[in-house]
């Protein structure tokens, strides 16, 4: 990533990279905790379970918008407005006094989100000479895992120790040192299209849907595994230690990402896609038959060679395929996936585990894994 790059450019990144720490722990600690706190304040289970996924909804509806705007506008000013949205919500979640409450919260986080998600991806994506993007977005990756597996452990922690609505302070704190961060960056994040590029407002990028369909396709069973690893494993193999996985998943994922970095940008997506979905057909083998810790500890080493890489292929395979001006669409696109695979995943594996019982989660669970190369064979290797 050093090529290409002055030593204001480098510093920059790094300072990006440290706030997309931020702004993806801050949700990332809520998540957990946020449908118990709900059914405190009297929600039903029904609603329990809305509002835990209404963030991502929210998210995923404005996605378009967001990736409309970061290429017409600083990037560093959508990330700020995105990480203060976020800080705000947390804060309101902190304050609430009845479930709607709760909700409306809920809505303005994943407003949030969405446009610091896409604001940042775009922002770094911006910074980088083009051969070093699949290393850029790698470490963007990273870093985002890195958010990923913080932010729920230290979510557990400070309720476990101060209560609900301390932890979604230390939530709003997060944000808030996202928001400080993007500040710093001297680079304000110049509009990705000049206006004889822009060409009006649309709702994908048509190149990187397929992309966004990958994505979804591997999104879907890990989130399906997050949601209903606990009851799982209890049913199947209850001397199992499932506290170990996503442990043992971010260390592998970190590790990966950060050995594959310059891969990125030199080994083609076909030849990944085959490596992540025998990663994921391993993870998933594994999980059906779990009987004791090693084959939990392998399952999670083997998701993050099939969800975990993947995501950082197929972002680094969006700012690519974008067209001059789209790269902020492009990333919206992707997000996009990314969304849908997090909201259909508790709906699919609950539907599943409903009709055929906890056995058959994750046979069916690889159906996906064909699908994602079909989708790939059809419509990614056009010339």
């Amino acid at each position: 990533m050093d090529a290409g790059m002055g030593s204001a450019g480098k510093h920059d990144v790094a300072i990006i990279l440290a706030a997309s720490f931020f702004y993806l722990a801050s949700p990332m600690l809520v998540n957990p905790l946020v449908t118990g706190f709900a059914g405190e304040l009297g929600a039903s289970a029904v609603l329990m379970g809305l509002i835990g996924g209404v963030t991502n909804l929210a998210s995923l509806f404005v996605r378009p918008v967001a990736g409309n705007l970061v290429d017409r506008l600083p990037k560093r000013r959508m990330a700020l407005g995105g990480s203060l949205l976020m800080a705000a919500s947390c804060l309101g979640y902190a304050a609430a006094w009845a479930p709607a409450v709760l909700v409306a919260f809920r809505v303005a986080n994943g407003v949030g989100y969405s446009l610091c998600s896409v604001a940042m991806s775009s922002w770094l994506a911006s910074l980088l000479p083009r051969d070093r993007v699949g290393a850029g977005m790698g470490l963007f990756g990273m870093m985002n895992a890195l958010g990923m597996a913080v932010g729920p452990s230290l979510g557990l922690a400070v309720q476990g120790a101060l209560g609900y609505r301390a932890a979604f302070v230390c939530a709003g704190f997060l944000a808030a040192v996202c928001f400080v961060l993007a500040a710093l960056v001297p680079d304000l994040g110049a509009p990705s299209a000049t206006p004889s590029e822009r060409r009006g407002y649309r709702l994908v990028a048509p190149s990187v849907v397929p992309v966004a369909l990958i994505v979804m396709l591997f999104t879907l069973p890990y989130t399906a595994t997050q949601s209903f690893i606990v009851s799982y494993v209890a049913g199947r193999a209850p001397a199992t230690t499932v506290g170990l996985f996503f442990p043992v998943y971010a260390a592998a994922l970190l590790a990966l990402r950060f050995g594959l970095r310059r891969a990125l940008d030199t080994v083609s997506m076909g030849r990944f896609l085959a490596a992540g979905s025998a990663c994921a057909l391993a993870s998933f083998a594994l999980l059906w038959r779990v009987q004791d810790n090693a084959a939990l500890v392998a399952a999670a080493v083997c998701t993050a060679g099939g969800y975990g890489l993947m995501c950082s292929v197929c972002q680094t395979a969006a700012v690519k395929l974008a067209a001059p001006g789209d790269v902020g669409l492009a990333n919206s696109t992707y997000y996009m996936g990314f969304d849908l695979g997090m909201s259909l995943g508790p709906i699919v594996g609950g539907a599943v585990i409903a009709t055929g019982g906890l056995g058959s989660l994750y046979p069916c669970m690889m159906v996906t894994v064909p699908l994602a190369a079909a989708v790939y064979l059809l419509f990614c290797t056009k010339k």
